[in-house]
């Protein structure tokens, strides 16, 4: 049974909308603002979300860039529902990635199949691909019956690459994009001065490359190198763009994907404008918690080179050291046998990504 969260600040059409997808046994979450919808999408992870514009407070546009800025509420179809009726209204909805647009009054018919078109165009994109077990089997065997493509020729099988190994250099011809079954990848950009900076860390479910297969140099713009053992499978261009350019939904995800890149890119780079190396530390330790590369218990999660992630932050790596001895002594991380990192205390942790 599918579960759709309305958001709208008038009660009767709220309620009005609840009774009528109730009615036709879809499962109804109701929010009557724009704060209380993005703390129920987050909570509740509907199917499809039915989001009024005008609302009090956080608007509509404003509760659709949150859920985008999360990668677990970015897939999420969304649908506005909205008396606005200006070209340039619909327009900048969509620009932020809405699925489509309800006028009020509408019929019901129009909310049904609203409804249905959008829920069927992404049921293979909403099987979280990004820890699927099926991973990438999955996600082209549904997306070849959606748009009814040709057998496609890639290899079924991935391949296996132990630690240090090179996926691809930067530089090289950019003819491969890569799917992380197992394991964890890291990617890199190498300076004049020789010293390498963290552009992301990679774990089972993640797609390599796919901004280096799209962009006019036809070169991979950074270095992947394996962390530990993996099995990852090579997808040919080829193939790769005759999955994206032959239908609009497959496009879609690889928009939102590359989307969401560039916006932790930008976070990224603000962060290291403005952030102190603590917030940055922190914030990296949390980002390879949710990742499921660090955990919480020990002779688990993938050992981090300290240089790694003195990378990633982009300082010394005696200052990393320095910054994790601290949280160290400060209870908020440790260590094992092995010096893989284990959280703590997440909650101190995020106050200090936020606050320090």
């Amino acid at each position: 049974m599918k579960t759709i969260l309305v958001i709208e600040d008038n009660t009767d059409v709220r309620e009005n909308i609840a009774d009528i997808l109730e009615l036709e046994n879809y499962t109804v979450a109701t929010a009557e603002n724009g704060t209380i919808g993005i703390e129920k999408a987050k909570t509740v992870k509907p199917d499809l979300i039915i989001c009024d514009i005008m609302m009090p407070g956080i608007s509509g546009y404003e509760v659709l860039q949150n859920l985008n800025e999360d990668n677990a509420t970015a897939g999420i179809p969304f649908i506005f529902l909205t008396a606005k009726t200006e070209r340039s209204d619909i327009r900048l909805g969509m620009n932020m990635g809405a699925d489509d647009y309800l006028t009020k009054p509408f019929e019901e018919s129009e909310l049904f199949d609203a409804i249905e078109c959008r829920i069927k165009k992404h049921n293979f994109l909403k099987k979280e691909i990004t820890r699927n077990i099926e991973g990438i089997h999955a996600f082209l065997e549904d997306a070849k019956e959606y748009v009814d493509l040709e057998s496609l020729t890639r290899e079924q099988r991935p391949q296996k690459y132990t630690k240090k190994e090179v996926l691809y250099m930067e530089g090289d011809t950019a003819n491969t994009l890569y799917f992380i079954q197992s394991g964890t990848v890291k990617t890199f950009k190498s300076t004049e001065l020789g010293k390498d900076f963290v552009t992301g860390v990679y774990s089972a479910g993640d797609f390599l490359g796919q901004l280096s297969l799209l962009n006019n140099s036809g070169t991979y713009i950074e270095t992947a190198m394996v962390l530990d053992d993996a099995e990852i499978y090579g997808i040919p261009k080829e193939d790769f763009t005759k999955l994206l350019y032959g239908n609009n939904v497959v496009s879609q995800k690889f928009i939102d994907m590359i989307s969401n890149n560039l916006i932790n890119v930008q976070q990224q780079l603000v962060n290291m404008a403005f952030a102190s190396v603590r917030q940055r530390a922190a914030k990296a330790l949390l980002e390879l918690y949710d990742k499921g590369i660090i955990m919480d218990k020990a002779n688990s999660g993938v050992g981090i080179a300290r240089e790694d992630f003195a990378g990633m932050i982009g300082t010394a790596t005696e200052t990393a050291i320095r910054t994790l001895s601290d949280f160290k002594d400060e209870g908020l991380i440790t260590t094992d046998h092995g010096r893989r990192i284990i959280l703590l205390n997440r909650e101190e942790l995020q106050h200090v990504a936020e606050f320090s």
